[in-house]
């Protein structure tokens, strides 16, 4: 007869960490305080043993969990909110609930405790906001048939995932060529989104092409970090009029940014768009509660978020026939 090893037990998990019982149950919970040590001795000694709580093994043994997860940097950025409607919505016409889990708070979010907080023991499938996941986690995760779609972002070559991307480069140039042939703007200031991500890439390259394509050289001092949020532009905008350079015109990666840059500007008393015009991307909420309204690139974020679904949804049923 094979040997069956006996499932470890939260009893196992106390006495690898020394601990008392009540302290595993504490940190599986959440629901009381715990020491950092302490509590990182008892995540050590769950991923040491394996240790499954009750309530997933029973997950696991049937399968499914009729949820899906979400995993994303944060939800409070005005972006998200649309994205989370069309998640939300399309989740729970097909008869799934939904987790999120944010990453922002961990001090490396793409570390693989940022991916493995949701995962096959809780959801049966994920969507992926871009750099939200370890690429080693979404190895694992291909290589087990888990059931992910990513959003925002391209799949790494190695890995055969759906993807629901939009169209950055043309729209951002078409923008550019605007400020240039309509109100002759020469002096494009342009506010990059985080290092790494898809879309300012994008972006980026589509302006640069506009300026090449209409003969205006690039100026670096003109590019700047608006990381995707007002914080971060408002500052870069900050800075480069407190160096006095000459710009008549911003191009913001995303309406965050571009909020960020309408305060900047105003601070230092110059007119929108009198004294510099301001452009952004996404038409997300903020951009129609800026005086004056913002000029802005309408991406479908809604409906991302449920192509994103339904594309997972497919997966799960598929595997579900197959398994």
């Amino acid at each position: 007869m094979p040997y069956s090893r006996r499932s470890p037990t939260i009893s196992d998990v106390a006495r690898e960490a020394s601990v008392s019982i009540a302290t595993v149950s504490r940190v599986l919970n959440a629901k009381a305080p715990v020491a950092g040590n302490t509590a990182e001795r008892v995540r050590a000694a769950i991923e040491q043993l394996e240790f499954v709580p009750r309530a997933a093994a029973r997950i696991l043994a049937s399968r499914h969990t009729d949820t899906v997860g979400l995993l994303l940097p944060e939800i409070g950025e005005s972006f998200f909110s649309p994205l989370l409607r069309g998640i939300e919505a399309e989740a729970r016409a097909a008869g799934f609930d939904l987790l999120i889990h944010t990453t922002s708070h961990i001090p490396h979010a793409s570390s693989p405790a940022a991916g493995r907080s949701l995962a096959e023991h809780n959801t049966d499938g994920l969507v992926v906001f871009t750099q939200s996941i370890d690429l080693n986690e979404l190895k694992r995760l291909h290589r087990i048939n888990f059931p992910v779609v990513l959003t925002f972002q391209r799949a790494p070559k190695s890995i055969a995932i759906p993807t629901v991307i939009i169209e950055n480069q043309r729209g951002a140039r078409e923008l550019v060529d605007h400020l240039i042939a309509v109100h002759t703007c020469r002096r494009i200031a342009f506010l990059q989104g985080p290092d790494g991500n898809e879309d300012s890439q994008q972006r980026e390259h589509g302006y640069r092409l506009s300026l090449r394509a209409h003969h205006i050289p690039e100026d670096p001092t003109l590019i700047g970090l608006g990381g995707f949020n007002q914080e971060d532009a408002q500052r870069t905008v900050h800075d480069w009029l407190s160096a006095h350079l000459v710009f008549d015109a911003v191009f913001a990666a995303d309406d965050g940014s571009a909020a960020g840059a309408y305060l900047a500007l105003r601070q230092a008393g110059k007119r929108i768009p009198q004294d510099v015009k301001v452009v952004g991307y996404d038409d997300s909420p903020i951009a129609q509660f800026l005086t004056p309204p913002l000029t802005t690139v309408r991406v479908p974020i809604e409906q991302v978020g449920r192509a994103a679904v339904s594309q997972l949804v497919r997966q799960i049923r598929g595997r579900r026939a197959n398994g």
